[in-house]
């Protein structure tokens, strides 16, 4: 049997920042995010680094839900730059040969039929390499984008978010393998009887059929998912074949990530057949002191605008209505329809059923170093923490952040990477050409049945 090893995900942002909203700040941060050269130079960086895949978080809104207006984010640039991440793939794919390619795009905003054909493309665009990372999305400031007043009910988006599902793994499996032909002698092109029309007609959505883009070279594109509580992570645990996941230490990790494991057995899934992957930040020194240096300086470049900006966005809640030593009431609590994850952490780390906005912003560390596990030291110093979360049951692998770019990659690369093979926790290259390969997957597995 093969020795476990991790898998690597570059966590991107399509924007004048990295997912440490205050990384623009960093003197040596590039101000190209705007230019094509700047993410093929990360993606070639990657694919040196044998990084499984690359994926773009993304939102459809500024943060603007700070005292209802995006001003103060536009001032601060926290995360305000929002560009398309699927041509910004396009781009990456065409420097790199093995490594994955992932976007966000939301199940609320979009047509199932719209993301089966533009993931499907992609895939084949890049030989096998596509993932989809799913979201339904969190605040009224997307839903004003899209001409609608609110953001659905959290359950509502989840209900919506099955079908959507069902209905594009539909799509994807209405060609036949042996479909296309390519008789030139008879002129066939393809069995008519080997592709089908979906004809779905369900609750929200209704999608006919037949589907435009044939089988792709890795079956499917891989589905990502962020569930880490209640409602998502049943759905995670469902539809994901990564897990993407925000883990404050090792304890914490490694209770969800049995949990999980649990929940999928009880569910009648392999749990072998997903990965999960926190997410991560690495800060590397020639030694311990020159590390904890440079985690000093770009700690010092947060500011209490990002947190507060990015709360209110991931929260749906004008985090500038209240003082910051007033607690939250219930009902106010309960109204927070954006990432309950986040609520729900802040209430379990207060330890109080009622926390105020500072037990928010302490708590929940948005847009922070400490949102998230920070490995700070020598490479070998960040290998060890890296490796007792892997080998200690906290994860599958790391969603590894940039403090700054594209130099925390760059260093991670040149120093963590080495280390971690050398240790045997990391392979030393590519499986194959697809995503799935790489990640230890299955072609494709069978759709979930809703």
């Amino acid at each position: 049997m093969a020795k476990r090893q991790m898998a690597l995900v570059g966590f991107l942002q399509a924007q004048n920042c990295s997912n440490y909203p205050a990384s623009w700040r960093h003197p040596d941060s590039s101000g190209e995010f705007l230019t094509a050269g700047y993410y093929q130079e990360i993606a070639k960086v990657l694919e040196a680094g044998k990084f499984h895949l690359a994926f773009f978080d993304d939102r459809l809104a500024m943060p603007d839900r700070f005292g209802m207006s995006a001003a103060e984010s536009i001032r601060n640039g926290v995360r305000v730059v929002k560009m398309d991440p699927i041509p910004i793939l396009a781009m990456m794919g065409a420097v790199t040969r093995n490594l994955g390619l992932g976007a966000t795009a939301s199940t609320t905003y979009y047509e199932p039929f719209h993301i089966a054909r533009q993931f499907s493309t992609l895939d084949h665009m890049t030989g096998g390499r596509a993932a989809w990372n799913v979201v339904t999305s969190l605040n009224d400031s997307e839903a004003a984008n899209f001409g609608q007043d609110a953001l659905l009910g959290h359950d509502e988006r989840y209900d919506r978010a099955e079908e959507f599902l069902s209905v594009v793994h539909g799509h994807w499996d209405t060609w036949a393998a042996d479909a296309i032909v390519m008789d030139k002698a008879a002129g066939v092109f393809a069995d008519p009887a080997k592709v089908t029309a979906l004809e779905h007609r369900g609750r929200y959505f209704n999608s006919r059929g037949p589907f435009t883009v044939p089988p792709t070279p890795q079956g499917r594109p891989v589905i990502i998912q962020a569930g880490q509580s209640g409602r998502g992570r049943d759905f995670a645990v469902k539809w994901a074949e990564l897990i993407f996941a925000i883990f404050p230490n090792l304890d914490f990790a490694k209770r969800v990530y049995s949990e999980t494991r649990e929940i999928a057995l009880a569910a009648g899934r392999d749990p072998e057949s997903y990965r999960l992957t926190p997410a991560a930040y690495a800060i590397i020194g020639e030694s311990q002191a020159e590390a904890e240096d440079k985690a000093a300086l770009i700690d010092s470049l947060h500011r209490p605008i990002d947190t507060l900006a990015l709360l209110s966005e991931a929260l749906n809640y004008d985090f500038a209505a209240k003082g910051m030593d007033e607690a939250f009431s219930a009902d106010e609590l309960a109204s927070i329809s954006g990432l309950q994850a986040i609520r729900d952490r802040v209430v379990r780390l207060s330890g109080k059923p009622n926390p105020t906005v500072r037990d928010f912003v302490v708590h929940s560390a948005r847009g922070t170093l400490r949102e998230m596990a920070m490995f700070v030291g020598t490479a070998s110093q960040v290998a060890d923490g890296m490796e007792e979360w892997f080998l200690e049951g906290g994860c599958d692998g790391f969603v590894l952040a940039a403090t700054h770019m594209p130099g925390a990659y760059i260093d991670f690369v040149k120093h963590v990477v080495p280390e971690l093979q050398r240790r045997g926790v990391y392979h030393d290259d590519y499986a194959g050409p697809t995503l799935r390969e790489n990640l230890g997957l299955s072609r494709a597995r069978t759709a979930p049945t809703l």
